[in-house]
This record gives structure tokens, C-alpha cells and sequence, in this order.
């Protein structure tokens, strides 16, 4: 739609940080109030109204529209929404391994063992590796503890980690990046090293590497508003 104000500013009201257009409150697609829970984020979400031109393009604002899926679709249900992410703890990327070829098979255990490593002293827990993509089964308590990590965030972190477990297909990954172990970088690459070793070897189209650089811009704006909640 068009760009209809002129002025972006934000408020402090109750619950949080109000973003206002020509002073009216912003609503989210439910029509609930966009209230922020940190100064930080309000501001970062109120220079993405700020930065429209004479038409808005959601596809532009990704902090808004977390913000927007934290209020409408996670703070509703959180308990339902956290299930679907802690899910990922039974089939982590970083537990399979490749068979072959012997570089493949170095180079994940470079990026991944420091991850899982962190991972088990983090959390006192041990985790079970396969090569290939056949399922195994991790312990009880490993699956457990991961998923109590994710149950103790709000409705605002669990947007963020959404975005950062589902692109990663890692619970590991996008724990290490929450609590700073991991910049999101290094994180996004750990998650593609596959994808990444086989574009070394044979190359590859420029649809899978549009592909790949919109799910960075998605990573990296769940890690960012992650950061602004703080």
C-alpha cells in the first residue's frame, strides 16, 4: 500500500515501546498494538517505517514483521509454538555426518564438534552422531534439557530463534548464537557447510545462490532482533 505518514516516532507506554505514524499507535495484522519490549528494538523497527518510500514493501521491514508474529501468532499459544522449535533437538543437523569424502567428513567435524562440545558442557548433556541421513534417536535428557532452553524465552526470542532453528535445522546453532558462542556469520555458514562444500566442488546456478542469500537475510534479521532484546 501506499505510504500514508509522514513522521515515525516511538512512545513508552506500558509493556514496552509503542511505535507511532503522525502519532497513531501502529497495529499489528490482528489488530493488536505493535508494542516493543526494549527501547533498542522499537527504534530498529520504527527506522523501517521510517525507510519507505511512497509505497511499503513488508518484505523490506523483517524486524517489523517478527515483531508482528511475536504479538499475533507466538504470545497466544507459546507453549505450542516452542514444541515446534525444541522438535529440531531429536533430529539436530550437526548429529549427521557424512560418510565420505574424507575433506567432507574434516570439514564438519571442524565447524560442528566445537558446537555440539559447547553444547553438552552447556547444558550437561551427550549427544548421538549418525553418518548418513538414516534417524537416530538422541537420549531422553539431551532432548529434554534443549527443549527447556527454548520453553524459558518469551514470545519475543522464540520469533527470533524461529528463524534461526528452521534455516539452520539446528536447536544447536541457533542456542550457541542466542547465548553468544557463535557470530551469525560463522553460524550460517556452519549450517550450509554442506551446500557450501558442494559449490566448491562443482559450482552453482544463480537460483540456489538467490536461494541461499534470502534464507542469510531471514538468519541474519532473527539474530539481529534476538540481539535487541537484550
Amino acid at each position: 500500500m501506499k505510504r500514508f505518514y509522514k513522521t515515525v516516532t516511538t512512545e513508552a507506554v506500558a509493556g514496552g515501546h509503542a511505535i507511532r505514524l503522525d502519532g497513531r499507535a501502529v497495529k499489528t495484522p490482528a489488530r493488536a498494538d505493535l508494542v516493543l519490549p526494549t527501547s533498542a528494538l522499537a527504534h530498529a523497527v520504527a527506522a523501517e517505517w521510517d525507510a519507505q518510500a511512497e509505497e511499503i514493501d513488508p518484505r523490506s521491514m523483517p524486524l517489523t514483521g517478527l515483531a508482528n508474529a511475536a504479538i499475533d501468532r507466538v504470545a497466544p499459544d507459546p507453549a505450542a509454538f516452542t514444541q515446534g522449535l525444541a522438535a529440531y533437538a531429536e533430529t539436530d543437523l550437526l548429529c549427521y555426518r557424512a560418510e565420505s569424502p574424507a575433506e567432507l567428513v574434516g570439514s564438519q567435524a571442524e565447524a560442528w564438534d566445537p558446537l555440539l562440545d559447547w553444547a553438552q558442557q552447556r547444558y550437561d548433556i551427550h549427544f548421538e552422531l549418525a553418518e548418513g541421513i538414516v534417524h537416530r534417536a538422541q537420549p531422553p535428557e539431551t532432548v529434554a534439557r534443549l527443549a527447556a532452553a527454548i520453553h524459558q524465552r518469551d514470545a519475543f526470542a522464540l520469533a527470533a530463534l524461529q528463524p534461526l532453528v528452521t534455516i539452520s535445522g539446528s536447536l544447536v546453532i541457533a542456542l550457541a548464537l542466542a547465548e553468544g558462542e557463535i557470530d551469525v556469520e560463522s553460524a550460517f555458514a556452519a549450517a550450509h557447510l554442506d551446500e557450501l562444500w558442494q559449490i566448491e566442488q562443482w559450482g552453482e546456478d544463480e537460483l540456489a545462490r538467490q536461494a541461499r542469500e534470502n534464507k542469510r537475510a531471514d538468519f541474519k534479521a532473527g539474530a539481529r532482533f534476538l540481539a535487541l532484546l537484550v
